[in-house]
């Protein structure tokens, strides 16, 4: 039933409608390597200070009273008539899969009148369709939007992967424009799982020749990210907020950021191993029954020399594991055959052996590993499939699968710092080399690590070189500089900070300054420590420092990013040779365009 409210709010919308007193704001949509003002959409607003401000208000005011269609036509004939033809590029207007087909028919007449009357070419509408799950009829649209080509008006899919768009939607209309669901532009520079959606649709688009409209943008961050995954157009508070009047050129400053060369740092995405679950590590295997004597699980072991477990079923379901060795031990006492021989062997099997699910992934099985209970190192274990029976597993397979999946694991992320490891840091940089940017290739190492960790323990040489870590985290720009950790007391940075070099000295002095802490005191009272040389002579070393050595990436001077590494390297190299402190390099390597900086 409805209210008096209810009754004078619609009424108020049809005086708005009737009236053509729909007011409209517009929003800039630019191109994002240049900051170019492509287009602009056009966004409704009621009377200020009335119900009926906010659009969501407006239209399900209509959809209560069936205007819906009546109130997005309305829409469209106002954004066409406050819009300014002087202004850049195309005018996006709103509207559904009916008010599309309406206008492809028997208002198509009447819609390129209105664009004549307001100076405006058929070719600079494009049409946002939205409310995809009311899309039923697919072909009627298509054919409607064929008709609307023809006349030069084009079609943008809106809010894509907002959970009511349609991967066949676009693939069956091919329009060419999509754009994105706000939520992927949201955070994407600290979100890799947004990265990943991101650079999955630009992919999509290429295939379909698409261009990819952002939406949302509101941080520079997250414009960087997206134009560097090749996400053609963005829209967003950064960029403009929705005004009565329409935008001429973007702020220099934010032009400035588009047209720069530098590289995002994307944000650390987990490493995934596909394949890393219990199912490669299965081997089919024969079982037997509780009741089956002790005699045929001896011949069956004789067949099969590598078993070394033998699973026991129950309607296909395992109730118990035999280990072989257990068993033969056991037969070969005397008299044993004679008197378990014709026993069942449900007598010697492990009633509660380890089973697990063939898709279980093995980074979960390293509780296992360090679980109380090791009998499956060797009894090894059950593999099932909604627990039945599917084959068997040896502590050995299991142990060396984990064991790899880590040092794997290790080259995306180090396991002690958490930085990027060797795969993302090669990523990064040849990221950088393909966008033609400038950066330095810095790469950091501690002198006289060896004797401090074996003086001192693992644990405290954990904590010096995290303190290393942190000493570089510091000082790096998290929206230009990549830092890795290549392993051990390595660690590589991918400076586009202009500054790189302050930065780096700043890094080394704080490093050895805070490093002291790590010392006792009679190693600080005497300026040294004692320990083997690698040859096992007692000698002295000076206190652990950091250095660094820095290669110039401008210049067309690599190729390779192994390359890059190679030289960063070297010049780390010279730097521990020279004692300590920062030497620097350019990509050709010549003795001219070395240098050295003295860091306290």
């Amino acid at each position: 039933m409805q209210t008096d409210s209810d009754k004078h709010t619609q009424t108020a919308l049809r005086a708005l409608m009737d009236g053509r007193a729909l007011g409209m704001v517009y929003q800039p949509i630019v191109r994002l390597h240049d900051g170019a003002i492509l287009a602009h959409e056009a966004l409704v607003r009621g009377p200020e200070g009335s119900a009926l401000h906010l659009p969501a208000v407006l239209f399900a005011t209509a959809r209560s009273i069936g205007l819906e269609s009546e109130l997005e036509q309305a829409c469209i004939e106002a954004a066409i008539r406050h819009f300014d033809p002087a202004s850049p590029g195309h005018l996006y207007v709103n509207c559904s899969a009916g008010t599309i087909r309406h206008l492809a028919s028997g208002g198509c007449v009447e819609l390129l009148s209105l664009l004549a009357r307001h100076s405006l070419s058929p070719s600079r509408l494009v049409l946002e369709l939205t409310e995809h799950e009311r899309v039923n009829e697919v072909d009627q649209l298509r054919i409607s939007l064929a008709r609307l080509a023809a006349l030069g008006i084009t079609v943008a899919l809106d809010d894509f992967g907002d959970g009511r768009s349609s991967l066949r939607l676009w693939a069956e209309l091919a329009p060419p424009r999509v754009k994105l669901d706000r939520y992927f532009a949201h955070d994407i520079d600290t979100d890799s799982r947004r990265v990943e959606a991101v650079r999955a649709a630009v992919q999509l688009a290429r295939a379909f020749g698409a261009e990819l409209v952002a939406e949302g943008i509101e941080r520079e961050e997250e414009l960087a990210v997206l134009r560097d995954l090749g996400v053609h157009l963005g829209q967003g508070w950064l960029i403009g907020r929705p005004h009565a009047q329409t935008m001429h050129r973007v702020p220099g400053a934010l032009t400035a950021l588009m047209q720069s060369r530098q590289i995002a740092v994307l944000p650390d995405a987990p490493h995934r191993d596909a394949a890393g679950t219990v199912s490669r590590l299965a081997m089919s295997a024969p079982a037997v029954e509780p009741g089956t004597t002790n005699l045929t699980v001896v011949q069956v072991f004789t067949d099969h020399p590598q078993l070394l477990a033998l699973p026991v079923l129950e309607h296909g379901i395992p109730v118990g594991l035999i280990n072989r060795r257990s068993f033969m031990d056991l037969y070969t006492q005397p008299y044993h055959k004679e008197v378990y021989g014709k026993k069942p062997c449900a007598l010697f099997m492990n009633a509660n052996p380890l089973r697990v699910e063939r898709a279980t992934p093995l980074d979960s099985m390293s509780t296992v590993l360090a679980g109380e209970d090791q009998r499956y190192l060797h009894d090894g274990f059950v593999v099932t499939e909604n627990g039945r029976y599917v084959g068997v597993a040896t502590g050995e397979s299991l142990v060396r699968a984990v064991t790899e999946m880590r040092i794997e694991a290790a080259r995306h992320a180090n396991p002690l710092t958490f930085l990027p490891g060797n795969i993302p840091i090669t990523e990064h940089l040849r990221r950088l080399m393909a966008g033609k940017a400038a950066y330095a290739a810095s790469y950091f190492d501690l002198n006289n690590f060896k004797p401090f960790n074996d003086l001192y323990g693992y644990y405290r040489g954990d904590e010096m070189i995290k303190l290393a870590a942190r000493s570089i985290q510091r000082e790096a720009d998290p929206l230009r500089d990549f830092v890795g950790h290549v392993g051990g007391d390595d660690f590589i940075v991918l400076f586009q900070s202009e500054d790189w070099q302050a930065r780096c000295e700043r890094v080394i002095r704080h490093f050895n300054a805070e490093a002291r802490g790590l010392f006792n005191a009679e190693e600080l009272e005497s300026g040294f420590m004692e320990g083997e040389d690698r040859r096992g002579n007692r000698t002295r070393f000076p206190l652990t420092t950091l250095c660094a050595g820095v290669v110039l990436g401008q210049g067309g001077g690599f190729t390779t990013a192994e390359e890059v590494a190679s030289a960063a390297a070297n010049a780390k190299r010279q730097a521990k040779a020279a004692g300590g402190g920062l030497h620097v390099q350019s990509s050709t390597g010549s003795a001219n365009d070395e240098r050295r900086a003295e860091v306290a």
